[in-house]
């Protein structure tokens, strides 16, 4: 240990953690049904069926502290110098539920439940509304009724069986998101079975590698299809140092360019800026389970200091030296204040 972490400002700033979950009890035991009965994916199966059943001291603490948002959480929070959480339901929420119609009553429930416990703890919680994607227009709906609620943000958890917000039947989501002002948040998933292929076999499924290369590809679909050119001033955040999109942005860029230019992809049209325009003016990126300097020095230097926002990935990831290797980073004072207070008081209107 290096310092003592405290919450209130101690060291110049105060620590504003963006992606941080909860659960509901109604959330969890959907998830049980779903891989008992079998309508639960490949990628569900091997994620829930280990997380909801394991006696493991790992899959017991998670789901613990997932269920609460109350003491446990604030002294946890207290414990590690987190000021502040930006909750949102865990992944992946209510997309994978075959029944609309109980995706949509389970997602409104738990964020009643949310806006609650953020009126009880003002200072501490700040919340992000759920949606159900099945219903888009019930969906735009809910996003206008978290705004009232005082909600700053909306979380997706990435695809809904398969189908991504690119598709044209999601766009009253992103009308809702422009009438509200609200950031959108992409967080990943288990992957569709579509693209799963053998990586439960290798593994690789979850987040060591599959959550992130299925999520930065929900954005770079977003991206090559024109979202930002059709909404300007949408932003969209993605976690875990972008989902290795700053780091392959080079040629990302390059090889998109090329596409359009080839017309081989009847999808490539040409954008008004190119893809490091966007990463730099709409898109933001966390830290989230990636607490690892090179990577927060790379994410500065693609996107800038004002597009990097610090995360815990509580309960998933909660390790006091993470958040002191944050307080360590060979960056500028003015650099980490925003990584780690301004950016999020900046985005989340707070």
């Amino acid at each position: 240990m290096t310092h003592e972490l405290k919450t209130g400002g101690d060291r110049g700033y105060k620590r504003i953690a963006t992606e941080e979950a909860f659960a509901t009890r109604e959330q969890i035991d959907a998830y049980l049904r779903m891989v008992k009965d079998g309508t639960a994916d490949k990628g569900m199966v091997s994620l829930w069926g280990f997380y909801a059943t394991s006696p493991s001291e790992r899959a017991t603490l998670i789901i613990d502290r997932l269920l609460d948002l109350g003491e446990r959480r604030l002294a946890d929070m207290d414990a590690t110098g987190i000021d502040v959480a930006i909750l949102s339901l865990t992944s992946p929420g209510v997309q994978p539920l075959l029944d609309t119609e109980e995706a949509k009553a389970m997602v409104q429930r738990a964020n009643d439940y949310l806006a609650e416990r953020c009126q009880a703890h003002p200072t501490r919680f700040v919340g992000m509304t759920s949606i159900a994607p099945q219903d888009p227009e019930w969906s735009a709906a809910e996003i206008r009724r978290g705004a009232e609620m005082g909600f700053r943000g909306v979380m997706v958890n990435s695809h809904t069986q398969g189908h991504y917000l690119d598709e044209p039947q999601f766009d009253p989501i992103f009308r809702a998101l422009a009438d509200t002002g609200q950031l959108l948040y992409i967080h990943p998933q288990t992957l569709p079975d579509s693209m799963i292929g053998g990586m439960v076999e290798a593994g690789l499924d979850g987040a060591i590698f599959g959550f992130g290369v299925e999520t930065g590809m929900h954005l770079l679909r977003l991206i090559t299809t024109g979202i930002f050119d059709r909404y300007p001033d949408l932003q969209i955040a993605v976690g875990h140092g972008g989902e290795a999109i700053p780091y392959w942005l080079y040629r990302i860029n390059y090889m998109h360019q090329a596409g359009v230019r080839s017309q081989r992809y009847e999808r490539l049209k040409p954008l008004k800026k190119d893809m490091f325009g966007y990463m730099r003016e709409n898109v933001l990126a966390t830290t989230s389970g990636l607490p690892f300097p090179p990577a927060i020095k790379l994410m500065h230097e693609v996107m800038g200091e004002d597009r990097v926002m610090y995360a815990m990935d509580y309960p998933y990831e909660y390790v006091a030296d993470e958040v002191r290797a944050h307080d360590l980073l060979d960056i500028s004072d003015a650099a980490k204040k925003k990584l780690m207070q301004t950016n999020a008081e900046r985005v989340f209107k707070l």
